[in-house]
């Protein structure tokens, strides 16, 4: 496993970002996944990348950040890498599957 190496992944992010300050947000997901965001009815569009040890460390980091900056955030996730995409609302893993 990854972690027990120290050896880190590039996860690529394919996610839905709401929020009551999204201006706010929208610059520091551009920053932190160095990706394309888009604004959407609901809120943001996001893709793009992050580097860790595992689907659930990125998801943890970003939602993480991005809380500092509005706590009301709220976050549907799909990080891929390796041929298996994770699947996370929030902090809370909902699945995993073959990419």
């Amino acid at each position: 496993m990854a972690w027990q190496t120290g050896q880190m992944v590039l996860f690529c992010l394919n996610g839905e970002v709401s929020s009551e300050n999204l201006s706010a947000i929208q610059t520091l997901l551009t920053q932190l996944t160095g990706g394309q965001v888009t604004a959407t009815p609901a809120g943001l569009h996001v893709e793009g990348a992050m580097e860790g040890s595992d689907a659930r460390d990125v998801n943890r980091r970003l939602l993480s950040a991005l809380r500092r900056v509005e706590k009301r955030t709220r976050l549907r996730a799909e990080w891929t890498a390796g041929g298996t995409t994770y699947r996370f609302f929030d902090y809370v893993p909902k699945s995993e599957r073959p990419a």
